[in-house]
């Protein structure tokens, strides 16, 4: 998978100016927003969607994007621990929602390499969200 190969590169703290080229607050909200469309009616991992709050999931998923890229946000919800214990995530899902995001990210039509600095500033999240 192109991905696993980019975040093995640039996995890090994201860069300055990362915040700005995804739109500030609007441009990452609609970027979660379609994350989640996509994940919705995504077959792989729809159904893990099923129990959520969906407004309040939308809400943290773009303070936690904004966080993750220097943003000045604060996110208010558990840690990724705690709120993915319990779902019996694999890496199989966590991939599908990377590619979920990736279309988001396409739909606003983020750069090829601003893609690639948040996907790398979200891969150390990997181990809380999966389960081993």
């Amino acid at each position: 998978m192109r991905w696993v190969l980019i975040f093995l590169l640039l996995a890090g703290p994201a860069r300055a100016g990362l915040y700005e080229e995804l739109g500030e607050k609007p441009g990452i909200a609609r970027i979660a927003n379609g994350t989640l469309r996509h994940a919705l009616a995504d077959p792989r991992i729809g159904d893990t969607f099923a129990d959520a709050d969906l407004p309040r999931l939308r809400l943290l998923l773009a303070a936690h994007l904004c966080v993750v890229v220097a943003g000045p946000c604060r996110y208010p919800g558990r840690s990724m621990a705690e709120a993915h214990s319990g779902l019996h995530l694999r890496p199989r899902h966590f991939n599908a929602l990377v590619e979920n995001l990736q279309e988001a990210l396409n739909e606003e039509g983020v750069p090829f390499a601003t893609q690639n600095q948040l996907l790398a500033s979200l891969i150390p999240f990997q181990p809380e969200v999966v389960q081993p």
